[in-house]
């Protein structure tokens, strides 16, 4: 057991993905746009007498996301200004949710290590985004493109305890915002931020430590590695005898540590007031129940599904889930299989490795044959029609060019041979060829047998069935 523990808490931005920004027209930056200042508007760039008007669909998002973590919906809530003076924020302040928030405390159901933990969330708040700073030839450039974004803010309660608990809770995120285009969530694009606040504690005792908060976090093995180095920092401090400050550090992934930012603000820093420019956001009953009816399975409800009534690994359970249209493709190719673990193996060994290797860029959901084509060629291995190492074949052509599975297996011979008279010729041929190794599987080396059914399969032209193979074999020798 470890002599200090470490306890964290995370405050993670999520851009909702709406057509335009939070208060204006403007479009909002789901993607970068190719040059700076391009969607930006005299209301976004915070202009006298422009005054904000709120983004009805942000709301209609914001009210999913509360349903998915399971938060308490404030029906009432009220948005702040939040004042600080960074070049970034075209208004100098920024529009958020400081006392009044849309939703208040919630949960989140996460697999960790195969077994499903539950983390709890403290509130969600709406607030707008700033723009974005670009520091070259000893000058700083602003891009307003993404200035006024919506964001959701997410504060997680201090409930993690190790990396790993960490990073499978932000990627559940990423799963359910993509599985019902509340995000795309990419951490790499900016559209998912993490600041992590972390303190150490000795092992036992519960008051909490002094906590510092990590940012420029972008992607989820960095917040792992930003994790594990702060630990050490902290742990280094205590144990020389120093205090640990309460701060702002930014990571570095490159060199792999931290540096210092500024120290921590509190709330009356900020000088948080009411915004006079916007009225009370009125979650009606009609939006609930709307919001609630386009809501379905949670990924990870699918994902413990899939591991109960499918019998699926754990690794092809994650890998399913982890993609909104794979799950649904999965599920459609079982249903006219009704074989799990095949169309599983079909979809994530070769179907995957096809479109990874692909010089397009091509989703599950764009294939070039019918997904019945794939059933078929299930049917024909289930069958003993077709070989598993001769399916692979027929799967690369129905990728390349489409068509039809009968017929590519019949065009390039890989029908499997099931002719047991002459399946046992070529057995005859393998036992003559190879007399030394008879003598030696009769001698006891059992492993030899193995040897026979490969050169079976080679001479057959792999189109031999092997279980005949495998049968003959034994009763010749």
């Amino acid at each position: 057991m470890e002599k200090y523990e470490k306890v964290i808490w995370l405050e993670i931005h999520v851009r909702v993905k709406s057509q335009t920004k939070m208060f204006c027209s403007c479009k909002n930056a789901v993607e970068l746009a190719s040059d700076p200042n391009m969607n930006v508007c005299p209301v976004c760039m915070g202009f006298p007498w422009m005054l904000p008007a709120l983004n009805e669909e942000v709301v209609r998002l914001g009210v999913k996301a509360w349903m998915l973590m399971n938060c308490k919906i404030n029906k009432t809530s009220r948005f702040d200004r939040k004042s600080y003076f960074y070049p970034d924020l075209p208004n100098s302040f920024q529009t958020t949710q400081m006392y009044e928030t849309i939703t208040g405390a919630g949960s989140v159901k996460v697999m960790v290590n195969g077994e499903v933990k539950e983390f709890l969330i403290h509130h969600m708040h709406l607030e707008n985004d700033a723009g974005k700073l670009i520091h070259v030839w000893g000058r700083t450039l602003c891009d307003y493109n993404r200035a006024w974004s919506p964001l959701m803010e997410i504060v997680t309660e201090p409930v993690f305890y190790d990396k790993e608990e960490v990073m499978e809770f932000l990627k559940e995120l990423q799963k359910m915002f993509r599985a019902y285009e509340i995000s795309d969530a990419d951490m790499e694009k900016g559209q998912l931020r993490c600041d992590v606040n972390i303190s150490i504690r000795p092992t036992g005792e519960q008051k909490l430590g002094t906590r510092v908060e990590l940012k420029n976090l972008n992607s989820f093995s960095s917040v792992g590695r930003a994790i594990e180095s702060e630990y050490a920092r902290q742990v280094r401090i205590k144990e020389s005898g120093g205090t640990i400050d309460q701060e702002t550090r930014g990571w570095d992934d490159t060199k792999g540590m931290s540096a210092t930012q500024r120290t921590k603000e509190d709330a009356m820093d900020y000088r948080y007031f009411p915004e006079p420019d916007l009225l009370p956001i009125e979650i009606s009953d009609e939006l609930i129940e709307e919001c609630r009816n386009s809501l379905g399975e949670l990924p990870i409800e699918k994902r413990v599904r899939y591991l109960n009534d499918y019998s699926l690994s754990q690794d092809d359970a994650r890998i399913l889930t982890a993609d909104v249209e794979l799950a649904k493709y999965f599920e459609a190719l079982f249903a006219l299989t009704w074989d799990a673990k095949k169309s599983c193996s079909y979809i994530t060994t070769i179907l995957l490795a096809l479109i990874n290797e692909s010089d397009e860029k091509i989703q599950i959901s764009e294939l070039k044959f019918d997904i019945r084509e794939l059933a078929s060629v299930i049917d024909m291995v289930n069958k003993d029609e077709l070989s598993s190492i001769n399916s692979k074949e027929v799967v690369a052509e129905l990728f390349k060019n489409g068509w039809n599975a009968w017929e590519i297996t019949d065009k390039l011979w890989l029908r499997q041979k099931n002719d047991v008279d002459a399946l046992m010729k070529i057995v005859e041929q393998v036992i003559t060829s190879f007399p030394s190794q008879v003598e030696e599987y009769k001698w006891g080396n059992e492993k030899i047998f193995w040897f026979f059914v490969g050169q079976c399969m080679k001479l057959s032209a792999w189109q031999g069935n092997p279980k005949i193979f495998n049968d003959l074999i034994k009763k010749r020798i």
